[in-house]
C-alpha cells in the first residue's frame, strides 16, 4: 500500500513539475536556514562537554572597589590559588593561565603565535586535553618547559619528534624545552592553544605572590560538583579576615565569586580566553529558524490548497471508483512525505556548499561531519515527519474532503470554507516577515550609528603595531625612520589603544585622602600619542619629550609625572578643565600635576557609559600607533614594512587598522545584524511564493466573477485593483499586530547600549509600505493575467 502511495505521489510530482519545483524550493530554504541554525545551536550548547571534570571546574571572577565604585572581571592575581587549597578543603586542585602573542624562533625561521599560554603544572590533570608524547605530571612542572599541540608540531617540524627540541620564545629569545605534544584542542573549546609554556616561566611567578597585580586567569578543581555552594557563602568574609590589616576605612575590599566552567561560554559577561556567546542569541537564532521553517510549511500550504482545483476532479472520481477518504487521506499526506524528503536530501547537499560562507558569518569553525551526531540525525527525521504532518495535513484534510457528486458536477469551488485559515497563514507569514524587516533595519541604523558616531578619536588610516621590551629598545630609531616618509603624520606608542582602555587604577588630590580615591582607567602614553589618535585638548597642552624623562628615573620614587585626564576624570575630582591644570594629584600612588585636559572620548563600548580617564607617560608600551594621510596606503604600508625589517628583523611585519580592533568590540551584533537580514529576505520570499500560490487560488475561484465584470465592461485596472484588495487587507493586518512587537522588542535590545538611536517612525512606514508594494507585485501577476483573459473562455467553462 505504501509503495503504491509513494509510486502514485512521484508520478504526480513528476508530472506538474513547475508546481513541485516551488514546492521543494520553498522547503529547501526554509529547511537549509533550519539546519544551519541547528548546527550552529548544537555546535554553541556543546561548549566543554568533552571536559571529564568540566562540571567539578570553577573560573574564579575577581570584584573589588569601595563603597562608591566596583570593577569586576575574569582576572585574578597570583596568590589566589595557592591560599585557596591551603584554606578552603573544597578545592581539590587549580592552574593559573595566561594569554600573549608570542614570536617564536626556530632555527632560522621567525613565526608569530597568537594561541601562546601559560600555565600550571597542573593542568593536563585538570583539562582534559589529551597528550600525545610527554607525561602530564612532567611537561609543565619546570620554568621553559612548553607543550605544542599537534598541528603546530607538524607545521614546525613535519614527521619529526618534536620532544626534545629547543626553541626561543619572545622578543629576548629564551630558549624553550619541547616537552610534549597535545592533542589539537577542539572548536568547541574555551580554552584553544596553539604552544601551552609553563605557567613558571612568567615573572609573575619568581616574585612574592599578591592578589592586587591581576592579570591572570584562575581555574580551580573542586572536590565535588557541589561544592561551589558551600564555597562560595565562605569567600567574602575570609577575605575581609585576609585584608584586614590593609583596610583603608573607605570600604575597599576584594572578593571573588566562582563561575561554573560548563556555563562561561554562554552565560559569562567575561569571555574566556576565546570571544564568547549569549544564550539569549541563541534563543534568537532558534525562534527565527523555526519561523523561517513555519513559513516554509505555510506556503507549501497554500500551494497545495492553490492547485485543489485541479485535483478535484481527480479525488471525486477516486471516490466514485470506492477510495475511502482515509485513503486519500494518506495519498495526499505520502505525496507531502515525498517532497519533504526529496527537499530535506537537497538542504543537506546545499548546507554542504554554504557552510564556509555561514562559518564566516558567525565566526565558528562548523563540520559538516557534525551533521551525522546522534543528536542531529534525530532532529533532521523530526523535521522531516512534522514538515510531513503539518504542512501536507491541511491539503490532504481539504482534498480528501471533496464531495464526489459536487465536484464531478464543479460546484463545490463556490465554497468559501477555510478561507480564514488560508488568510491567517498570509497575515502569519507576512507577520513574521514584517516583524524582521523592521528589527533589521532598527539594528542596521545603530550599527550604522556606531561606525559614524563621533568618538572623540581618529580610528580611519591608523595602524597598529604591537610592541615588546626589545622593540622599545629602539623606539627612537623606529619614530624616525617612519617619519622620513610624509604620509606618516605621526607615530606614538602606548599601553592600550584608545579603542578599548582597561580599568584597574586610582586617583585622589592632595585635597583627599587615598582612601577617598577614586575608580579610573588609564593608559601609558608617550608625547605623541594626542596627535596621534586626533584627541581634542581643551585645556593645557599635551606631553613633551622631558615629561617622558622625567619619569625615567631608576628610583621609582624620584619620577614625577605630568598626567592628561579627560572631563569626566575632572569633573569627578571637582575641577573645571581650565581650573584642573597645574593641580597636584596622585594616580595609584604616582605623584604629580595634571598638564592637560582632553576631551571624552569612547574608549570602551558604547555599552558602557565613558568612565574617568588619566593618560600618563611611562618607558614601557605594548602597542605603536602610526597615523598616516591616507594617501598612496600601499605604497606606505610597503615603506613601513622595508624599515621594520631592517630594524627590527627578529619580529614578523604585523599589522592591523585601529578601525579593525574597532569593529571588534561590536563583532556580536554585526554578526547578528547580517543574520537578520538573511533570515528577513528568505521569509519574504517564503511569503511572496505563499501569497503567489494563495492569489491563484483565489482568482481562479473568481474566474466566472471576473468574465462577468469584463463582459460589463470593467477595465483591466479595476479588476487588478479588486484583486489585489483582499490580500493588501491582510498584509496591512498583519503590519500592524508585528509593528508594535518590533517596536517593543527592539526597544529593549537598545537598551542594552548606553549610547544609542531613538527608533524613529520612517523605519516601520517604510516596512510597512514595502510590505504593500510586494503584494501588490506578488498578486498583480495573477490578477493581470486573469484580467486580459477572454471572458468568453471562463464563462463558457462555468
Amino acid at each position: 500500500m505504501i509503495k503504491n502511495y509513494l509510486k502514485i505521489a512521484w508520478r504526480n510530482l513528476w508530472k506538474n513539475k513547475s508546481v513541485s519545483a516551488i514546492h521543494i524550493i520553498g522547503l529547501v530554504a526554509g529547511m537549509t536556514c533550519c539546519l544551519l541554525m541547528l548546527l550552529y545551536i548544537q555546535h554553541e550548547l556543546s561548549y566543554d562537554k568533552f571536559q571529564e571534570k568540566g562540571d567539578r571546574i570553577v573560573r574564579v571572577i575577581m570584584e573589588y572597589g569601595n563603597g562608591d565604585t566596583t570593577n569586576k572581571g575574569n582576572f585574578t592575581g597570583t596568590k589566589v590559588l595557592s591560599t585557596f587549597k591551603n584554606n578552603f578543603p573544597e578545592v581539590a586542585n587549580g592552574v593559573r593561565m595566561y594569554k600573549n602573542k608570542n614570536i617564536v624562533k626556530i632555527e632560522d625561521h621567525v613565526y608569530k603565535e597568537d594561541r601562546f599560554l601559560y600555565a600550571d603544572a597542573a593542568f593536563f590533570d585538570i583539562f582534559s586535553f589529551p597528550l600525545l608524547k610527554g607525561a602530564a605530571n612532567d611537561v609543565l612542572n619546570a620554568p621553559h618547559k612548553v607543550v605544542l599541540s599537534a598541528a603546530t608540531a607538524q607545521r614546525y617540524f613535519g614527521d619529526k619528534n618534536p620532544v626534545g627540541r629547543t626553541i626561543q620564545v619572545g622578543a629576548n629569545q629564551t630558549n624553550y624545552t619541547v616537552t610534549g605534544v597535545a592533542a589539537d584542542c577542539p572548536p568547541n573549546s574555551q580554552i584553544r592553544f596553539d604552544m601551552l609554556a609553563s605557567f613558571s616561566s612568567l615573572p609573575a611567578a619568581k616574585v612574592e605572590e599578591t592578589y592586587w597585580s591581576a592579570n591572570y586567569t584562575t581555574y580551580l578543581l573542586l572536590k565535588n560538583q557541589n561544592s561551589i555552594a558551600s564555597l562560595q557563602p565562605k569567600i567574602a568574609p575570609f577575605m575581609k579576615r585576609e585584608l584586614a590589616s590593609e583596610d583603608d576605612g573607605n570600604g575597599s575590599y576584594i572578593t571573588y565569586e566562582l563561575e561554573p566552567y560548563t556555563r562561561v561560554h554562554l552565560y559569562s559577561p567575561y569571555d574566556g580566553f576565546e570571544p564568547n556567546s549569549t544564550v539569549q542569541y541563541l534563543y534568537i537564532s532558534g525562534c527565527v529558524a523555526l519561523l523561517i521553517l513555519t513559513i516554509a510549511c505555510f506556503t507549501y500550504i497554500n500551494l497545495s490548497t492553490a492547485r485543489s482545483l485541479e485535483r478535484a476532479k481527480e479525488v471525486g472520481i477516486r471516490k466514485v471508483a470506492g477510495a475511502q477518504r482515509r485513503q486519500l487521506f494518506w495519498q495526499f499526506i505520502s505525496e507531502s512525505t515525498l517532497v519533504s524528503a526529496i527537499s530535506l536530501f537537497l538542504s543537506v547537499l546545499l548546507l554542504l556548499i554554504l557552510l564556509p560562507a555561514f562559518n564566516d558569518l558567525t565566526g565558528k569553525t562548523l563540520l559538516f561531519s557534525e551533521m551525522f551526531q546522534p543528536e542531529i540525525l534525530a532532529a533532521m527525521l523530526g523535521i522531516l515527519l512534522s514538515i510531513s504532518f503539518l504542512a501536507g495535513s491541511y491539503p490532504a484534510f481539504v482534498l480528501s474532503g471533496f464531495k464526489s457528486i459536487k465536484v464531478l458536477k464543479g460546484a463545490f469551488h463556490r465554497s468559501s470554507s477555510g478561507n480564514w485559515v488560508k488568510g491567517s497563514l498570509i497575515v502569519f507569514q507576512f507577520g513574521i516577515s514584517v516583524f524582521l524587516m523592521i528589527a533589521t533595519l532598527i539594528m542596521q541604523n545603530q550599527l550604522h550609528y556606531i561606525r559614524n558616531k563621533e568618538l572623540g578619536y581618529d580610528r580611519e588610516h591608523v595602524l597598529t603595531f604591537p610592541l615588546d621590551n626589545r622593540t622599545m629598545a629602539k623606539i627612537a630609531l623606529i619614530k624616525k625612520e617612519f617619519k622620513q616618509n610624509p604620509n606618516i603624520l605621526a607615530v606614538s606608542r602606548s599601553a592600550e589603544l584608545p579603542t578599548r582602555i582597561k580599568g584597574g587604577y586610582t586617583m585622589w588630590t592632595n585635597r583627599m585622602t587615598p582612601e577617598q580615591y577614586i575608580m579610573t582607567a588609564g593608559n601609558v602614553v608617550d608625547d605623541e600619542f594626542v596627535a596621534a589618535c586626533g584627541l581634542q585638548l581643551i585645556a593645557g597642552s599635551g606631553l613633551s619629550k622631558q615629561d617622558i624623562r622625567d619619569v625615567s628615573h631608576a628610583d621609582y620614587d624620584k619620577n614625577y609625572f605630568h598626567f592628561i585626564i579627560n572631563q569626566s576624570a575632572a569633573t569627578a575630582l571637582g575641577w573645571s578643565p581650565e581650573e584642573a591644570i597645574g593641580k597636584k594629584m596622585t594616580f595609584s600612588y604616582r605623584n604629580g600635576e595634571v598638564k592637560g585636559v582632553i576631551k571624552d572620548f569612547h574608549f570602551a563600548s558604547m555599552h558602557t557609559p565613558i568612565k574617568p580617564l588619566v593618560l600618563f607617560p611611562d618607558t614601557w608600551s605594548r602597542h605603536l600607533i602610526v597615523k598616516t594621510s591616507g594617501n598612496d596606503l600601499a605604497e606606505t604600508i610597503a615603506f613601513l614594512e622595508d624599515k621594520w625589517h631592517n630594524i627590527i628583523p627578529y619580529r614578523p611585519f604585523e599589522y592591523q587598522f585601529m578601525d579593525e580592533s574597532f569593529a571588534k568590540l561590536y563583532a556580536s551584533e554585526m554578526r547578528m545584524g547580517k543574520t537578520l537580514g538573511i533570515f528577513s529576505a528568505m521569509t519574504i520570499l517564503l511569503a511572496c511564493l505563499g501569497l503567489f500560490g494563495l492569489s491563484a487560488y483565489t482568482i481562479k475561484q473568481r474566474s466566472r466573477e471576473i468574465g462577468i465584470r469584463r463582459v460589463l465592461g470593467a477595465s483591466a485596472t479595476g479588476i487588478t485593483r479588486l484583486c489585489s484588495i483582499q490580500f493588501v487587507k491582510l498584509v496591512f493586518l498583519s503590519f500592524l499586530i508585528a509593528s508594535p512587537l518590533a517596536w517593543w522588542i527592539m526597544n529593549v535590545w537598545l537598551r542594552g547600549f548606553v549610547y544609542h538611536i531613538n527608533i524613529q517612525w520612517w523605519p516601520i512606514v517604510a516596512t510597512g509600505v514595502a510590505a504593500v508594494a510586494i503584494t501588490v507585485i506578488t498578486v498583480s501577476f495573477q490578477s493581470v493575467k486573469a484580467a486580459l483573459a477572454n471572458p468568453v473562455k471562463s464563462l463558457r467553462t462555468e
